[in-house]
């Protein structure tokens, strides 16, 4: 790129994102730590809170919250899932708690049923997730979906998703539903 080329990049960004950026030789702009924002921007962002931005009082808080949603939607195969990264990685259980189940869980927007079928699609539509999905077809269960319900929502992704993904997602809650009606673990 062009210094003159990288001037008006800097300048477009620093004037429409109002924070600065630092040019590295040969890289692309780098946001710098020291952001610096507009007072309009200062203005449509007051009063928002930022995870970066809160304390440990508030993270104690998040937690609390986010292990009273995951035992509300994922029962014992939630909890399995956090101790299984005790040994290896407790801080990412802790991030999953606070953050996925704590703060998005428990956001008021959707009730859990919706949200449920949300992530059963989104893990199916994936393909790659298995294990997660299984886990998820489990907590639909959990907050009132229906076997009938969760086939359907898997279903619906042979058209955005193609037929292997719906396919695979099928065979997982097969396998959730034989492990229900046995009183086996599904995972």
């Amino acid at each position: 790129m062009a210094p003159a080329q990288k001037r008006r990049v800097v300048h477009y960004l620093n004037s429409t994102a109002s924070v600065s950026v630092t040019m590295w030789p040969n890289c692309k702009p780098v946001f710098s730590s020291s952001i610096q924002k507009s007072p309009v921007t200062l203005a449509l962002n007051k009063g928002r809170k930022y995870m970066t931005q809160q304390g440990s009082d508030q993270g104690d808080i998040r937690l609390e919250r986010g292990k009273q949603a995951l035992a509300k939607i994922d029962g014992e195969a939630g909890t399995k899932v956090i101790a299984a990264l005790a040994d290896i990685a407790p801080d990412f259980a802790r991030y999953i708690l606070e953050f996925s189940f704590g703060d998005i869980y428990s956001r008021p927007g959707l009730d859990l049923r919706a949200r449920e079928i949300a992530t059963i699609a989104a893990l199916a539509a994936m393909g790659n997730a298995t294990p997660q999905l299984k886990v998820h077809i489990e907590a639909g269960l959990n907050v009132g979906l229906s076997r009938e319900e969760i086939t359907e929502v898997l279903m619906q992704m042979a058209v955005y998703a193609g037929f292997p993904a719906a396919l695979n997602g099928l065979f997982a809650a097969k396998e959730v539903f034989a492990a229900i009606a046995s009183g086996q673990d599904s995972r």
